[in-house]
């Protein structure tokens, strides 16, 4: 008898996605990760947003190499959550995970297979997250390893009894798009999959997600996440745009993993928590885009602003200072330097 050959199963096909606007400085590093992975089965997905660099033209170059390369060209500008969006919509009918990576980021050679390994052993899990080398410049302090907040090893975690844990504010593991895998079902049965237009979209996904399915860790570092001036977490973390939309993620999804007495006692609390910030923008004399901003979002989820909370809050905030003198020079020289 002849040797009986062995049927290797194949690997499932892996969507890798990159949504750029005049991503020039960073996209061919960011690409040439894609191409380091040791596995194989991917298609990679590039949806250039009208940029005015070499955005396209890089991406075109690489296409030509290498036929699992495809590049989307929008025919008109769009936000960045819907070109996301847009990128989402243009995956194989036949993926069956999805993965971002953001063109200032880049992944580590055994991002895709580990994720994967992970997804394909415990198949109740739709969302896998993982460590994320974070920073950028040569200062040190600067670095970080980002999402090490599960203990370990804490590979697969019911979705609701997590989502319930983050709402009440522990442990943060979503992550950011290119620290993250999806199972592609996920993806397919919504439209749109980032639910909203806000900067923190990837994390209401995650919260409307993980109601139906379990969320995966591996404890590895697997991605890079470039810091620099132009991210839109930087702007997000200027506006303080998290701290509404943890209210916004908490009145929609909280009701669904938790009792109301916890969702009214939390909503209590980031409220406060709001109040306190919104005091630190008026000592610091914020100007009508930070106002505007937080108006805007106040509203949006019924809970206009109150001038009495925030007239109360101010006056906790300066007695403070005036408690605090050095505090106070401090706010002071800041204000000098900046005028």
């Amino acid at each position: 008898m002849g040797d009986v050959q062995m049927e290797v199963p194949e690997r499932p096909l892996v969507s890798v996605v990159t949504p750029v606007y005049n991503g020039e400085p960073y996209l061919e590093e960011c690409i040439e990760s894609v191409l380091a992975q040791n596995y194989s089965n991917w298609e990679y997905i590039i949806v250039n947003n009208c940029s005015k660099d070499r955005t396209l033209e890089i991406a075109q170059e690489y296409a030509k190499k290498d036929k699992r390369i495809r590049v989307h060209d929008n025919q008109d500008f769009v936000g960045v959550i819907a070109n996301h969006n847009i990128a989402f919509g243009l995956i194989a009918a036949n993926s069956k995970y999805c993965k971002v990576v953001s063109a200032d980021d880049w992944l580590l050679p055994e991002c895709l297979s580990m994720m994967v390994g992970l997804a394909e052993a415990h198949p109740t899990v739709g969302i896998i997250g993982s460590y994320q080398l974070s920073g950028g410049g040569s200062n040190w302090r600067n670095w970080r390893v980002r999402w090490a907040e599960l203990p370990y090893p804490s590979i697969v975690i019911p979705g609701r009894e997590l989502c319930r844990l983050q709402l009440l504010g522990g442990p943060y593991v979503f992550g950011t798009p290119t620290s993250t895998l999806y199972r592609s079902n996920l993806i397919k049965g919504r439209n749109p999959f980032y639910p909203n237009a806000m900067p923190e979209a990837d994390t209401s996904a995650c919260y409307k997600c993980l109601q139906e399915t379990d969320f995966g860790f591996v404890h590895q570092v697997l991605s890079y996440e470039r810091i620099h001036e132009n991210t839109i977490s930087k702007t997000a973390k200027d506006l303080n745009a998290y701290l509404p939309s943890k209210i916004n993620d908490l009145l929609a999804y909280g009701p669904s993993c938790m009792p109301q007495s916890e969702v009214e006692t939390r909503l209590g609390e980031l409220l406060d928590d709001y109040y306190r910030f919104l005091a630190v923008g008026a000592v610091n004399l914020r100007g009508r885009e930070f106002w505007a901003y937080h108006q805007g979002r106040l509203k949006e989820f019924g809970y206009p602003l109150s001038g009495l909370k925030l007239c109360k809050a101010v006056s906790v905030k300066l007695i403070d200072l005036l408690l605090n003198p050095k505090k106070t020079v401090e706010i002071l020289l800041s204000h000098i330097k900046a005028s």
